[in-house]
């Protein structure tokens, strides 16, 4: 059975269980297995016509085993957690008419318009489960930067073993995506708009850091994330790689490149370990805005932080890809005190410069480039006229990133990963296409029937929020629970 460790080496080894529930390890960093399984040819071609959720089941289970539930749960759980997803296939891919060989895939098909529904449709689901086993209630706390946050409070939306407080960025996200959470009616969802993030989305995530740290609050309100700080999300993220090979590679062996619309790190720290685990992927294209933190980590060897530009493609808007930590760890020799070395100075120092031989060891089959809104926008509409297909903002910049390194990713099959519906976007999507009024493609019913509904949501200030929080959550946990806990 896999135990999972902190990238940091604080603490014990946990259980998977155990590493699910707590989100941070104690020492606060970001729970790692000890061994990651190995995914042979043979097994990938064993592998090649299940189905998405059939994909997920046996992949899974090389992480969790029967241990932690049993065959029979896990697909049952599998089928629950994806009942809502509008399309059979889970993930369609779309292949383009005006680029040979690239394919688009499509994550946007979940109830929220985001591929963050795809992990989260799996973790919440998987939380509330061992919750309802122990018989134990979690405070969940999420920073959104657009899509984190919806997908996190329609799965967790009336759940008795859950509550959600999703903090986001006022001003920083879309109306639409921030009405998926405000207007949810459910008495344990907590949006909390968030105004004076200078850094955006990085501000709210050193507020979450500081409240685990208070350990008497933490265990007070039981507290736990579905960011992806929580290893389940990466895990479950893992499939979503292997099935776009499998869907497209014409025999097993071949490689293929895939290029990701970068933030945060979490989406591609999962493509990686993929690779690690077996998947024949030539090249990973860590497409950026013009943010560019991680473009700055591929191309200068420099873990920066720098003022934030507000772009098109905002949910990528991330100045602190704290996954890369977590990837790594794996790229070092699982070398702990090396990552907690270079955590610590980049807290801080707001700057780390990597030696050579480390850059060598993390960069190995990634590319990376940063787009320009200017670019983005121009995509959107040149592949729109082409192809009759709306990409959203972030499927642009990683089409975009893909074909500026046109010729070093070669003649191989491209997969690019369109991670958000272009119906959160409107307003882009008319600068795109310079029009007024949006085509049917820029449209979803659920975004549209949103408009109509009341909303509820806290308000607070970067300055006051972490005591807003202190008071707002122990309240709300002493309601629910009488003053038992």
């Amino acid at each position: 059975m896999i135990q999972f460790v902190s990238n940091k080496g604080g603490g014990s080894a946990v259980d998977f269980e155990t590493a699910i529930l707590d989100g941070f390890a104690i020492d606060g960093g970001l729970y790692v297995p000890q061994r990651l399984p190995q995914i042979s040819l043979e097994t990938l071609k064993e592998w090649e016509h299940l189905s998405y959720i059939d994909l997920a089941f046996e992949v899974l289970s090389l992480f969790m085993g029967p241990s932690v539930m049993t065959e029979i749960e896990l697909r049952q759980l599998l089928q629950n957690a994806y009942a809502s997803f509008e399309k059979s296939t889970i993930i369609p891919l779309h292949q383009l008419k005006s680029r040979k060989e690239t394919y688009v895939m499509e994550l946007f098909y979940g109830p929220t318009l985001s591929f963050k529904d795809v992990g989260l449709a799996f973790l919440v689901n998987l939380v509330d489960f061992f919750l309802k086993r122990r018989n134990e209630h979690k405070s969940l706390i999420v920073a959104t930067t657009g899509d984190t946050g919806p997908a996190t409070a329609f799965f967790t939306a009336g759940k008795s073993n859950l509550s959600a407080w999703i903090l986001y960025p006022k001003g920083l996200i879309t109306a639409e995506q921030e009405r998926q959470m405000t207007t949810l009616p459910h008495s344990n969802i907590h949006p909390v708009g968030v105004s004076n993030c200078l850094d955006g989305g990085d501000d709210l995530d050193l507020v979450i850091a500081k409240l685990y740290a208070n350990i008497p609050f933490k265990n007070k309100v039981h507290l736990s994330s579905v960011n992806s700080i929580n290893w389940g999300r990466v895990m479950m993220q893992t499939v979503h790689y292997f099935y776009a090979y499998l869907q497209v590679a014409d025999t097993i062996g071949e490689e293929i490149n895939m290029s990701v619309p970068s933030g945060a790190f979490g989406n591609l720290c999962a493509g990686g370990l993929a690779r690690k685990m077996g998947l024949p992927v030539h090249t990973f294209v860590v497409a950026n805005n013009t943010n560019a933190c991680l473009h700055r980590i591929f191309s200068k060897s420099v873990f920066l932080k720098k003022p934030i530009f507000e772009t098109p493609s905002s949910a990528i808007d991330i100045l602190i890809p704290y996954n890369f930590w977590r990837f790594l760890y794996f790229c070092v020799g699982e070398d702990a005190p090396k990552i907690k070395k270079w955590s610590d100075a980049f807290n801080a120092t707001g700057k780390v410069q990597f030696d050579e031989e480390t850059h060598a060891s993390y960069s190995e089959g990634f590319l990376s480039s940063s787009i320009s809104d200017e670019r983005t926008l121009e995509l959107i509409k040149e592949v729109f006229a082409k192809d009759n297909y709306l990409l959203d903002p972030h499927g642009a910049v990683a089409l975009a990133a893909a074909e500026d390194l046109k010729e070093p990713l070669g003649d191989r099959k491209l997969v690019c990963m369109a991670t958000a519906h272009p119906a959160k976007f409107p307003q882009v999507i008319k600068d795109a296409l310079q029009v007024k009024t949006l085509p049917d493609k820029g449209k979803h019913p659920s975004i549209d029937a949103a408009k109509a509904l009341g909303e509820k949501v806290y308000s607070s200030t970067h300055s006051d929020l972490e005591e807003d929080l202190l008071k707002m959550m122990t309240a709300d946990w002493d309601l629910k629970h009488n003053n038992t806990y």
